[in-house]
């Protein structure tokens, strides 16, 4: 006792000497707890809703560059619909958080023109289903633009909401857009899955030249992930066109985006239990698609399968699928790949049916089990 007691008496002032020291002699102070056995814990993540991480991106963008601003309806003295933009009006102020009439051509119009400007708007659709009320503007407008200009006129515009299904909301508000905008140059689209992806996403999108489309997850706003301290930075970016490996594995590729990473991930560790090692593929990126990760993932693997939830035809796996069998690496698939989709029908409003239509971790394995054949 007698000796915890002068070890804990030298530890204290150690520690308030760290506390006062620049940032190398913190780093000397902590290589000389190491030497002296002190154990050293790594910096602790944070759990972070998505909604909090998309609002954090915002708030630290709005604050880092005043041609940032925000509009779409209800986001600014309501907090937005889902609460994304809560507190930025007050913080703001009418000039860059705007709330609009309900007119999405108008203010996407609105949107776009403050772009060629040189301001850089980010678009707020309450659901990417009410997006085809302006998608000329997005489209002809945003998109063609820097082309059309030969280069001279960038459109520095984000547009952001939720997108895909979401929980009872029948045919008109629960289409899957990835496909749509994926498939028009002068795009880039985003599909974040995680906070991290959500933040790092938005203010990649928000720095970048070229119009992008951020697809969102309404199921996926109030869910907890896990943060990184490198995450929690104000400088933290995730780079656009780059897909992350969320789970290694050596058997079947599972290539995702949005919610549906989260089943593949459930269902790879149902078939973990089975000996079967799933390496799972979170696309992050629609256009421009990071095809380099998914064909070096198919090489180690041999098998392939696409899940998404939006409808089968002309759908993102269905343009995996064709770059890999275009590729080098459809020399090394042992057998054909196969999609995972959303049913090819309007979405239905009774929960039943609504289950029936959205991918399911049980029709995840079910496609695994079919390409390996077990």
């Amino acid at each position: 006792m007698a000796a915890s007691a002068a070890a804990l008496r030298h530890l204290a002032p150690l520690g308030a000497r760290l506390a006062r020291l620049p940032p190398r002699g913190r780093a000397a102070g902590r290589l000389l707890q190491q030497r002296r056995g002190i154990r050293l814990s790594a910096p602790a993540a944070i759990q972070v809703t998505v909604r909090d991480a998309l609002n954090q991106a915002l708030d630290e963008e709005l604050e880092r560059d005043e041609r940032v601003f925000l509009l779409g309806e209800e986001v600014a003295q309501y907090d937005g619909a889902y609460k994304i933009s809560r507190g930025l009006w007050k913080k703001y102020g009418d000039k860059r958080v705007i709330d609009t009439p309900i007119s999405e051509m108008g203010f996407t119009g609105i949107a776009v023109g403050a772009a060629m400007a040189g301001l850089r708007p980010v678009c707020e659709f309450m659901t990417f289903n009410f997006s085809m009320q302006a998608i000329d503007q997005v489209i002809n407008s945003a998109a063609k633009t820097c082309y059309m200009s030969a280069g001279s006129i960038a459109v520095p515009i984000v547009f952001r909401g939720p997108n895909g299904a979401s929980a009872g909301v029948a045919a008109q508000h629960s289409q899957c857009f990835a496909a749509w905008y994926g498939h028009c140059p002068g795009l880039k689209v985003v599909s974040p899955w995680s906070s991290e992806d959500a933040k790092g996403l938005l203010k990649a999108s928000i720095r970048d030249d070229n119009p992008v489309v951020m697809l969102e997850n309404e199921l996926l706003y109030g869910v907890p992930f896990e943060m990184s301290e490198q995450a929690q930075s104000k400088d933290f970016l995730v780079p656009i066109g780059k897909a992350k490996i969320e789970r290694q594995g050596t058997h079947v590729t599972l290539v995702s985006h949005s919610r549906p990473v989260g089943h593949c991930l459930e269902a790879a560790a149902v078939l973990a239990k089975e000996g079967v090692e799933c390496e799972v593929i979170n696309l992050r990126t629609i256009r421009p698609m990071d095809i380099e990760t998914v064909e070096a993932s198919v090489v180690k693997t041999n098998h392939l399968v696409t899940v998404e939830g939006g409808w089968p035809q002309f759908g993102v796996g269905a343009e995996i699928c064709a770059r890999i069998m275009e590729g080098s690496a459809f020399n090394y698939l042992d057998a054909p790949a196969v999609r995972v989709t959303g049913a090819d029908v309007p979405m239905p409003y009774a929960k039943i049916l609504e289950d029936n239509c959205i991918p399911q971790v049980k029709d995840i394995i079910f496609a695994v089990k079919k390409t390996l054949n077990i």
